[in-house]
């Protein structure tokens, strides 16, 4: 059967090209692979004769989408665990340098180091990056597991496999977080990498059944919404790829929890109604309960994506800038109507960076959390840049009057958790009953961009054929 990119796939099912398409993809696109443990290297090339072999020498290395997806349903029956994961990703310049036309997305031939793209996002200057992003990257290489020991085997033999004329011009080293449910957290301590677009169809049906039916959001998304047809491969009609932003976050921990405890005492809360000021900057409580769900009961587990902010068009409990509500409205921006704000939603893949003494979760003081070295690697795979990744920061994150409010009510502000620029003050309700609003002090930012770059993730067939 032909590949139908307006809706989900269902892989069991998937034959003809569509089968052919999961075999030559890779992994960590359609579905997260494991990445508890995580290395991504940043290479420079500098001669075409050793490039091409090189990356076609690591396709022995890597698996297919295909291969993921059952190695992920044999652990799920019976405790087998799967393989390392291995991606590799090519710049705009790094196709330039093997002479090869590259994906003519405007976003990634432009590159995110450029000028223009920095405005754009209102990124801060290249001079403030860490050392490996101030030059041109041509590849990256990442390897992920849940298990260190096969993480780091298979990374030492992708470092075995380059040659004197690649250089490892930076390496980033990933460690995921639990808490105490077991759900994966960021580093400010809030669970992460809930609500996701979903493209398997088995990926959905599982989701249903996690709720009593999908009634107030549907995470479905189209495969058009992550995968581009692989121009360079054999066949692109079935050979296929994604855009994958990278962007190294450091988080200033220490300085978030002190704008948690500032918040708290502006808006008079107290006790255990003090933890609702984290909340209203991120949208979700630590555990992962979304304010607008928050119930007598306390927390839900699996983490709940089944809400909208129908019930809350006034930001009484759920503040317009939360960091959640400004990245997916879910339908209530006021911009466009909700097909449209669902295009942006991308698929992301990050892990946090950095290692730390102090537990994420534990009820310390701000002057016992770390102040730096530690951070989020963010991933996501586009099909559009500029209008996913792109968007969602520069139009939405970074926008103070996104979402629009309803009139007589103060623009919302800047994201408080990854919005870049000046910060207004911001609104907030003290109370759940949604009685009056406090204006408080901007919150300062503690999440800093220390480098990145826009990839393409080819096809396994387009890697083969280099060599």
């Amino acid at each position: 059967m032909t590949i139908d990119l307006s809706a989900p796939l269902e892989w069991k099912q998937a034959t003809g090209d569509a089968a052919k398409m999961l075999e030559e993809l890779q992994p960590n696109i359609l579905k997260a692979h494991a990445r508890d443990h995580f290395s991504a290297l940043f290479l420079r090339f500098t001669e075409v004769g050793s490039a091409r072999p090189f990356l076609s020498s690591l396709v022995p290395l890597m698996k297919s989408a295909k291969t993921h997806l059952t190695e992920v349903d044999q652990f799920k029956a019976g405790g087998v665990k799967g393989s390392p994961y291995v991606g590799i990703g090519l710049t705009a310049a790094g196709y330039g340098y093997l002479e090869i036309q590259a994906p003519q997305d405007e976003s990634f031939l432009l590159g995110m180091r450029t000028q223009e793209t920095r405005e754009k996002l209102n990124d801060p200057p290249r001079s403030t990056f860490d050392g490996g992003y101030h030059d041109e990257i041509h590849a990256v290489v990442i390897i992920g597991d849940a298990a260190d020991a096969a993480m780091t085997a298979r990374r030492n033999e992708v470092l075995a496999l380059i040659p004197p004329t690649i250089s490892v011009v930076a390496e980033e080293t990933g460690l995921g977080r639990v808490n105490g449910q077991g759900e994966g957290i960021e580093h400010f301590g809030y669970v992460d990498g809930r609500s996701q677009p979903i493209f398997l169809v088995e990926d959905i049906r599982a989701e249903e059944a996690g709720t009593d039916g999908i009634t107030a959001w549907d995470p479905t998304a189209p495969l058009n919404q992550v995968l581009v047809a692989d121009s360079a491969a054999p066949d692109p009609a079935v050979h296929f790829g994604s855009y994958f932003v990278f962007r190294k976050l450091e988080q200033n921990v220490r300085r978030f929890k002190q704008s948690e405890e500032d918040l708290a005492d502006t808006l008079g809360l107290s006790g255990d109604d003090r933890e609702r000021a984290g909340a209203m900057l991120v949208g979700r409580f630590e555990d992962g309960t979304p304010l607008t769900a928050q119930r007598e009961d306390g927390v839900e587990s699996p983490v709940p994506n089944n809400f909208n902010y129908g019930s809350d068009a006034g930001g009484a409990k759920c503040p317009f800038q939360a960091h959640i509500r400004k990245t997916n409205p879910r339908g209530s921006g006021g911009a466009e109507d909700p097909a449209g704000e669902r295009l942006h939603l991308m698929a992301r893949r990050g892990v946090p960076y950095g290692e730390r003494p102090d537990d994420p979760n534990a009820d310390l003081p701000p002057s016992a959390r770390p102040s730096g070295g530690v951070g989020l690697l963010f991933m996501a795979f586009n099909s559009v840049l500029g209008n996913q990744f792109e968007f969602t920061q520069a139009v939405w994150a970074n926008n103070p009057s996104f979402p629009i409010t309803p009139d007589g009510f103060k623009p919302p502000g800047l994201d408080p958790v990854i919005g870049q620029g000046p910060r207004p003050e911001s609104a907030y309700t003290p109370d759940w009953a949604g009685e009056g609003t406090v204006t408080a002090d901007p919150i300062p930012q503690a999440v800093t961009l220390k480098g990145g770059e826009y990839f393409f993730m080819p096809s396994l067939a387009f890697l083969r054929q280099l060599g």
